[in-house]
């Protein structure tokens, strides 16, 4: 049987929280549907589970709008997720720049029919720690007002077991009442941030990665009543920027440590967030080469440092393609990678360390241009192609017109230019 798939959305906001929206389109890869077509006319006649093979991850790179859309149903928001998490691989383009995906869900029935009454919404994160994989934002919310029809048991998603935590999410994806928003951070993204020349740091990209949902939720129509925050930094501090940043909307926010355990809807997006993570660890699709394939291929454990199997993973796959040190399930900009890839190279003991799998150091400027290699060839800096030598005696042009003279760039000499006497002017 083909395959139609409604016409989604799926929202990614850039770190200007407030500048940029970005929108996703999901589209089926048997039969894509007409930028024109109504979604209403449209329809999943097969499961989640079945779309493995039809979706089109490379859909998932940004495209620029000035909206953001909710997806139209629970079972398309169903096939994103499965699709997203555990069924294709990611678009290479998005593991070199931009953003992972902000997958906004269908807005439930009870909200859309309770307009004038806000929601109360709740955010967390998991996979904030590891130097291995993603870090995951969520938010789930509901009406007041539907709290009867909320599962039971939501507390701390750290806190509970695996089946316990799979059960609830499978309650929350099948839930007529309540709506979530989920957000990506892939182990690329956040190293190129942190690695800037000015540091993005996480606690910055945390926030934003907050904010970017709170703005989704509003841009869908949906009014805000109470938002619940776990805090990441001070909490007063986030409070009032938080505060800032949707003065006018009358959202009361209540950010406190431990959040999750102690209102409901941070539970919920602790649940969200948590499995989230833990799928696509799971599901990890490679996006080296066709065929690639890390030593001790996926035992990395949880991913976090103190994890004796991702210790282990770390090390067995430090520079085992030199240039590039690892593959980008790593956070390079993590002190255990850094210090991985730092060992690897200092190391003489031959038992830890393999020279033909050795970093490749590069040396940017030499220190002394006139000191040779092992081969006697002079090295130079890079500095020296763009700014003109020294002649070997500069007495031949007199002291002073050398101090009077300006340099030239190297590279006009080297092409041959000749200073400009003359401007004429063209009719």
């Amino acid at each position: 049987s083909q395959t139609t798939l409604t016409k989604s959305s799926i929202s990614i906001a850039s770190s200007n929280p407030r500048g940029h929206r970005i929108s996703v389109v999901f589209r089926s890869t048997r039969n894509m549907i007409d930028e024109n077509e109504s979604s209403e006319n449209c329809d999943i006649e097969e499961a989640a589970d079945q779309t493995d093979d039809r979706f089109d991850t490379s859909v998932l790179l940004p495209s620029k709008t000035n909206s953001v859309t909710p997806l139209p149903d629970r079972q398309t928001t169903n096939a994103a997720l499965d699709a997203l998490l555990h069924a294709s691989a990611r678009p290479s383009p998005c593991n070199v720049f931009g953003l992972g995906p902000l997958v906004l869900s269908d807005i439930p029935i009870s909200i859309k029919n309770n307009k004038d009454r806000g929601v109360i919404l709740g955010i967390d994160e998991a996979g904030r720690g590891p130097v291995l994989g993603p870090m995951t934002y969520a938010a789930a919310f509901w009406n007041p007002d539907a709290v009867i029809s909320i599962p039971a048991g939501f507390h701390d998603s750290k806190q509970l077991t695996p089946e316990k935590r799979a059960a609830l999410f499978k309650e929350i994806k099948s839930s007529d009442c309540i709506g979530f928003v989920l957000r990506v951070l892939h182990a690329s993204e956040i190293s190129r941030n942190m690695l800037r020349r000015v540091p993005y740091n996480l606690n910055a990209m945390s926030h934003d990665a907050a904010i970017q949902m709170i703005w989704a939720v509003l841009d869908a129509g949906v009014k805000i009543e109470t938002c619940y925050v776990d805090t990441v930094g001070v909490a007063e501090s986030y409070k009032k920027k938080l505060e800032r940043v949707f003065e006018g909307h009358d959202i009361e926010f209540i950010v406190e440590k431990k959040a999750d355990a102690k209102y409901a809807p941070c539970s919920a997006a602790s649940v969200v967030a948590k499995e989230a993570r833990d799928l696509l660890i799971a599901n990890w699709k490679w996006t080296e080469t066709s065929n690639y394939q890390p030593r001790d291929g996926s035992n990395y454990g949880s991913g976090y440092p103190s994890d004796p199997k991702a210790a282990k993973w770390l090390d067995n796959n430090c520079n085992v393609d030199p240039p590039f040190g690892f593959p980008d399930f790593v956070r390079f900009s993590w002190g255990p990678a850094k210090a991985a890839m730092q060992e690897d190279n200092d190391s003489t003991n031959s038992s830890r360390r393999n020279p033909k799998n050795s970093g490749l150091v590069i040396k940017w400027e030499a220190d002394e241009e006139e000191d040779g290699d092992e081969s006697g060839r002079k090295q130079s800096s890079l500095h020296s192609f763009m700014v003109a030598k020294k002649e070997e005696n500069p007495k031949k042009r007199g002291h002073l017109a050398e101090l009077k003279s300006n340099k030239r760039l190297g590279i006009f000499n080297e092409l041959g230019l000749s200073k400009v006497t003359a401007f004429v002017e063209s009719v």
